[in-house]
């Protein structure tokens, strides 16, 4: 079979983010200047460059933090109307110490704005696609285990 025979593959975007919390058990959001909702650190993976190095990369780009990353908490699949199909990656990072949270800083410009918020307050702070892969990631870590999510929503 030769190249022209194959039949069409998926090319997803890939991205990678974490989920940092307090000792409440609130997840941390930022706010990015590019965007209209709150989201969690991250961003998208470069040619060549694993999930995992991607999220370390992008907190060590957005908050200036250099965390290395614990287990992955979920893989969600969610395309996006205007940008096609989509591998999202979200990984453990842990509980922020006091002395962390006083050294983010905004080194690139993408964000304006750190928070912690609660599962329940969620829904004020993002898209429902967001919300969704969010709690289904704080129930993975409870579990210690990981989840794979189709538009957020875990798939037993």
């Amino acid at each position: 079979m030769t190249a022209n025979e194959m039949p069409p593959m998926a090319t997803p975007r890939v991205a990678a983010g974490a989920l940092f919390f307090n000792d409440e058990g609130h997840v941390l959001l930022v706010r990015p200047t590019y965007k209209k909702h709150w989201d969690i650190p991250g961003g998208y993976v470069e040619p060549g460059e694993s999930p995992r190095a991607a999220c370390v990369r992008e907190i060590k780009e957005e908050l200036g933090l250099a965390i290395n990353v614990g287990p992955m908490l979920v893989v969600d699949w969610a395309p996006a109307e205007n940008e096609g199909d989509k591998l999202l990656f979200v990984f453990d990072a842990g509980t922020l110490t006091r002395e962390q949270e006083r050294a983010i800083r905004f080194l690139d410009g993408e964000l304006q704005e750190w928070r912690y918020v609660s599962a329940d307050a969620l829904e004020d702070h993002g898209p429902q696609r967001l919300v969704r892969r969010v709690r289904t990631a704080m129930a993975a870590r409870s579990l210690h285990s990981a989840a794979y999510a189709e538009h957020g929503t875990a798939i037993n």
